[in-house]
């Protein structure tokens, strides 16, 4: 068995007001995460990025063993939040959350992630207009697949797309056809991105997941090895 190098945690929103409560709730932030956190005005996403913010921690912690309100965070010039510089940890995390479930990914070594969590099926408008932005070799992909089947296919490239260029650190700043998977429907996924030479696209793995009949979420590491993820589901 490979060695763990990526560990995803994962918090259904069944189970997020027990987790709050459990973490120390909003005390646990300081006070920039807070006020990001109350920026939003519907209660049930500001509840959502307050247990994603949570979940960090957590997820940090459990790799370290550090209290949960030891660790401090900055923003990188792309909005991307980090845990402050350690002698004692090079890690890094992501986190992603929708409708109905939250997820962080961790990796170690200083080595960037990615990872984005979406509903699936995709809908109907997501199926008539997501297509148009993908690769060439994507449209080819889902041409020949049967049509009960490319809602899932969509809501997959999407997510391997958001997870890639969140471990970039771009965003969706970037054309979204330059990029491009295969090997979704077993085997090995393969990245294909017209902006990074081939020995730099190799050093990038992918994971996709299905954690219920409604979700599916990417991981996207540098330097990750295959069976070499970790996954954890909080359900109470």
């Amino acid at each position: 068995m490979p060695n763990p190098d990526r560990h995803l945690w994962l918090l259904p929103d069944s189970a997020a007001e027990a987790f709050i409560d459990r973490s120390g709730g909003p005390a646990l932030l300081d006070a920039a995460e807070r006020e990001r956190c109350e920026r939003v005005l519907a209660p049930p996403e500001r509840r959502r990025r307050l247990a994603a913010r949570l979940l960090a921690r957590h997820a940090l912690s459990s790799r370290t063993g550090r209290p949960l309100d030891s660790w401090r965070f900055h923003t990188t010039s792309d909005g991307r939040p980090e845990p402050e510089p350690s002698a004692e940890h090079r890690l890094r995390f992501n986190l992603s959350h929708t409708d109905g479930l939250t997820a962080c990914v961790v990796t170690d070594g200083g080595r960037a992630c990615g990872v984005d969590a979406e509903r699936s099926p995709a809908g109907a408008d997501a199926v008539a207009h997501l297509p148009r932005f993908f690769a060439d070799r994507e449209r080819a992909e889902l041409a020949a697949v049967p049509d009960a089947a490319l809602p899932d296919h969509v809501a997959a490239y999407w997510v391997l797309k958001e997870a890639y260029l969140k471990a970039l650190g771009t965003g969706l700043r970037r054309d979204l056809s330059t990029i491009a998977f295969t090997g979704l429907t077993g085997g090995t996924i393969r990245l294909y991105d017209t902006g990074e030479p081939e020995p730099a696209r190799r050093r990038w793995h992918f994971d996709l997941i299905h954690p219920s009949p409604g979700h599916v979420v990417a991981v996207a590491a540098a330097e990750g090895t295959p069976g070499g993820l970790v996954t954890t589901t909080l359900t109470s």
